[in-house]
């Protein structure tokens, strides 16, 4: 019952994306996202509530070191952690997925909370299940109908309530966690992203930085940076071993280039062929097909086609 625009082909979507950004900037209204996120935290808020904490986001991250050297030295320490652990099954077949997700959650981690936990402690694990099963229950066919019948749908069992259940296990945890630490704040020495939340709804006002806000956005980030960057790695690795000889020509570049030295950004364009694999993974593994669905915010004509901005809640139109 409801009205999708489908972009496609790289120069139309960059043209929304970029040049459209404001316009396409909304988020429709989904009943399975009313149940989960409903509108707070930054995948799937909109409106001003999207711009505040997108912005907040973005200046917070930079201050705990996202684009920066200290952020760089954090993910060199974790690889160095990671190998070893590869190294402990002593050549031996294993499954990567939990050790590779535990790395890069790690590195979220130490934004969030200033922390991190080792693979096998069962706080971490039990939070990548939870995000995992989220992720693979997002595709099933339950939620599919439910967002098409939530009246008639919404009262069955099935894996639509499972979903609820696991995000509310994992805001459980977000609100535990920064109670604990709402305990010892210091306004003036924040640590990390959740710290710096508390402070900002301390002194200013309570319309953004409250309770739902945080727990969601917290969520949002550890499940969509820990998700997309380990299922990339992972893809990287099996390409690797698919076709050695790649591998060879990027191990070859890593040597002359890196050494023995500890990798930083600023080593990339220095390494063009390592970076066009990179590059050429992340489109082979099509880790986001469909990216998230957006909301027109005005009225506008958009190559040649009329788009309306979303009248009711009965019909909406959608652009992906």
């Amino acid at each position: 019952m409801e009205k999708w625009v489908i972009l496609c082909g790289y120069e139309t979507v960059k043209d929304a994306l970029i040049n459209y950004a404001e316009e396409f900037s909304g988020r429709p209204d989904s009943p399975i996202s009313s149940v989960t996120s409903n509108g707070y935290g930054v995948i799937f808020s909109k409106g001003d509530n999207w711009k505040v904490m997108r912005k907040f986001t973005l200046s917070t991250l930079r201050d705990f070191g996202m684009g920066k050297k200290t952020i760089e030295d954090k993910i060199s320490e974790e690889c160095e952690n990671l190998i070893q652990a590869f190294r402990s099954y002593g050549g031996k077949p294993f499954d990567n997925q939990s050790i590779v997700n535990a790395a890069v959650a790690n590195i979220i981690v130490s934004i969030l909370l200033d922390c991190r936990f080792e693979y096998d402690d069962p706080t971490i694990l039990k939070l990548m299940n939870l995000v995992n099963e989220n992720i693979r229950i997002l595709e099933n066919l339950m939620v599919k109908l439910y967002n098409s019948y939530p009246t008639l749908i919404g009262w069955l069992p099935g894996s639509h309530r499972k979903l609820a259940e696991n995000y509310k296990k994992l805001q459980d945890f977000v609100i535990s966690t920064f109670t604990k630490l709402e305990k010892d704040l210091d306004v003036n020495n924040q640590r990390n992203l959740i710290e710096a939340f508390l402070v900002k709804g301390k002194p200013e006002s309570t319309l953004y930085y409250h309770n739902k806000n945080l727990s969601t956005l917290v969520v949002d980030l550890f499940s969509a940076g820990m998700e997309t960057t380990s299922t990339t790695l992972r893809w990287g690795l099996l390409l690797m071993m698919k076709y050695p000889e790649i591998q060879k020509k990027i191990q070859n570049e890593i040597e002359t280039v890196i050494g023995s030295a500890q990798p930083q950004a600023e080593h990339r364009k220095q390494m063009p062929y390592t970076d066009a694999v990179i590059h050429e993974i992340q489109r082979f593994g099509d880790i986001v097909p469909g990216n998230l669905p957006h909301s027109p915010t005005r009225d506008l004509t958009f190559r040649g086609y009329f788009i309306p901005k979303v009248k009711s809640d009965t019909v909406q139109h959608f652009m992906m």
